[in-house]
């Protein structure tokens, strides 16, 4: 990497950085990398993670984003992004999320795979993935970005930690023995209404290939996934924005249901 692409990655990593500590959106960092340059988006992001790491978080497993085609095809992109999951990012199952806490969220559900043992080839296949899976449970990602107003290019969205912001797990584990996660069915409910609806189909055909494309990028990359990691392998359906005093419960078939609530404005004034 040039001195001058290591300096536009450090002033986006910056940028990012002020706006979650602020808690103020910051503009798009895509005019100061290339918008369509991966690498140094991956970059930014991967310098963003070292210096949580030495502040003391911890890392306990990956996201994988952009698993639906139409946002691919939204951000010009032919396959997923993936970002770092951190311990403080975990929010317990039917827990309310404090005010404040978050810039712009918005929530989706997944199913989430918890690692038995290492997936450490770059030719990650299903059965791999089925083999070293534990268990799986239902999810709620809650997505954040640090950009202003969700403006974002595929640069973005990775530089900033592929949008991570929470994420909330059912309490029942479930082995794949006998589960076909492809054809698991999704309803996210908002307030008691429906508001997103989805099959494991939605998520690259299968949660299992999302799952299988992580795994061979990231070995490839010499950061294998290991035992013990969390998974969050993607959307099932379409992100739903948060109004403060929202309360949502997604419900997977053969999974069961999962239930996070957001503060209401003023609540503890």
């Amino acid at each position: 990497m040039s001195d001058r692409d290591s300096t536009a990655v450090t002033k986006a990593a910056a940028a990012l950085a002020e706006a979650a500590r602020t808690g103020v959106p910051c503009p798009p960092v895509a005019p100061l990398l290339s918008a369509a340059d991966t690498d140094a988006a991956y970059a930014v992001q991967r310098l963003n993670i070292r210096q949580g790491v030495a502040a003391g978080r911890r890392i306990v497993g990956r996201k994988i984003g952009l698993t639906s085609p139409a946002v691919q095809r939204q951000l010009g992109v032919d396959q997923p992004d993936f970002g770092a999951l951190f311990a403080d990012m975990a929010v317990a199952e039917g827990d309310v999320v404090p005010a404040g806490r978050l810039l712009q969220p918005k929530v989706e559900a997944e199913v989430a795979l918890v690692l038995g043992s290492d997936l450490p080839h770059d030719q990650c296949t299903v059965v791999d993935v089925i083999r070293a899976a534990d268990f799986a449970l239902p999810a709620l990602e809650i997505v954040d970005s640090r950009v202003r107003d969700w403006d974002i290019t595929i640069a973005d969205t990775i530089a900033d930690n592929a949008s991570s912001g929470l994420f909330v797990l059912g309490g029942q584990p479930v082995p794949l023995t006998g589960l076909n996660l492809r054809t698991v069915r999704m309803t996210m409910l908002r307030n008691g209404e429906a508001v997103s609806e989805g099959t494991g189909a939605d998520c690259l055909g299968s949660p299992l290939n999302a799952a299988a494309w992580l795994a061979s990028t990231l070995a490839g990359m010499g950061d294998p996934l290991r035992a013990g990691d969390l998974v969050l392998t993607g959307a099932l359906g379409p992100m739903v924005t948060v109004t403060p005093g929202d309360a949502f419960e997604a419900r997977i078939s053969n999974l069961g249901s999962v239930r996070v609530a957001f503060e209401a404005e003023g609540e503890n004034e």
